[in-house]
């Protein structure tokens, strides 16, 4: 039970610096105007409002991301609960998701990743079976 919490808590760290490290790189591509930051909760959803597709898609990228590895990361380090432990990861990301659509009000269209963060977590937790226990993903 323990390597499963610890999964569970090294898998957000790493999932989470995963979902910055892209967040970053969407940041290059598409600044911030001089003098917002997200410090700046009403300039940062003015700025959100303004962005193309393209950069909310690597945004969904990186949350995804974040549940996926996250997930992937948990389940390796979980000796008995590998699925429960990479399902904790998505579940929490989710909740994390959940939070920011509220308080930025991303496009209505985006709330579609919300369900996205568990069926990814779950593949991470599939292939991390397959990979490290011989069960094929039956355990």
């Amino acid at each position: 039970m323990l390597r499963t919490v610890a999964g569970v808590i090294v898998g957000m760290i790493v999932g989470m610096i995963v979902n910055m490290a892209i967040i970053e790189m969407n940041t290059a591509l598409y600044p911030m105007p001089d003098g917002v930051s997200m410090d700046d909760l009403e300039a940062f959803k003015q700025h959100v409002a303004t962005l193309p597709v393209t950069a909310l898609l690597i945004v969904m990228a990186a949350h995804l991301g974040q549940a996926f590895v996250g997930g992937l990361v948990a389940a390796f380090i979980s000796k008995q609960y590998k699925m429960g432990a990479a399902l904790t990861v998505g579940g929490l990301s989710m909740m994390g998701g959940i939070m920011m659509m509220l308080m930025i009000e991303d496009p209505a269209w985006m709330w579609i990743e919300m369900p996205l963060y568990l069926v990814a977590a779950w593949a991470a937790a599939k292939l991390a079976m397959r990979c490290c226990c011989g069960c094929n993903g039956k355990a």
